[in-house]
C-alpha cells in the first residue's frame, strides 16, 4: 500500500484537496518504477479513481495498469482511500490525500495537476480552480478580508 501524503502552509483556507467528482475526476499524475527490473517509465502517467481497467490475465481490475517495456510485465494500481482533504491544523504532520493498492509498480514522483478546492478557515468561502502546479496560490477572501494563500507544498510517495 502507498500513500500520497501532502504537507503545506496554508494561510487562511483549510480543506484542501483535488476536485475529484464522477462527473469532472481528478486525474492523478506520477512517475512510475517497475519493481521487477527497475525501469523508471520516462513520462508522466495520469488515471483516475473512477476508471477500471481490466488487466490482462486476471480476473480483476484497476485504476491504472501498464506493462513495463523494458521486462514486459503487467503491473496495475488502484486508489483504495481518498482524496482526503488538507485540513490547515495538519501542517506540521502532512495528511495523507490517497492510498493506493501498488502491484508490482511504484509511484516516485507526483505532480498536482489539475484543479484543487479549499474553504475559507473562518468566511466557509469556497475557493475552486486552485491551480498548485507553480507551488504556490495566492487569492483574496472578501467575507473575511484577508489574503489567503497555499505555499511551501511537499508531496510524499510512501508505504503506508
Amino acid at each position: 500500500m502507498l500513500t500520497l501524503t501532502l504537507k503545506a502552509e496554508l494561510e487562511g483556507v483549510t480543506g484542501l484537496q483535488p476536485t475529484d467528482t464522477e462527473e469532472n475526476p481528478y486525474f492523478y499524475t506520477f512517475k512510475v518504477q517497475c519493481t521487477s527490473c527497475r525501469e523508471t517509465h520516462p513520462n508522466w502517467v495520469s488515471f483516475n479513481r473512477f476508471d477500471l481497467n481490466e488487466i490482462p490475465g486476471s480476473r480483476g481490475e484497476a485504476n491504472f495498469v501498464w506493462k513495463c517495456r523494458l521486462c514486459t510485465k503487467t503491473h496495475s494500481a488502484s486508489i483504495t482511500a481518498g482524496p482526503h482533504a488538507y485540513e490547515a491544523e495538519e501542517k506540521k504532520t502532512g495528511q495523507k490525500i490517497i492510498e493506493m493498492d501498488c502491484r508490482g509498480l511504484e509511484f516516485t514522483e507526483f505532480k498536482p495537476d489539475g484543479e484543487w478546492e479549499a474553504k475559507g478557515v473562518e468566511s466557509s468561502t469556497p475557493f475552486t480552480g486552485i491551480e498548485l502546479g507553480e507551488g504556490e496560490w495566492y487569492d483574496y477572501d472578501e467575507k473575511s478580508g484577508e489574503e489567503v494563500s497555499i505555499k511551501e507544498l511537499t508531496w510524499t510517495i510512501g508505504r503506508a
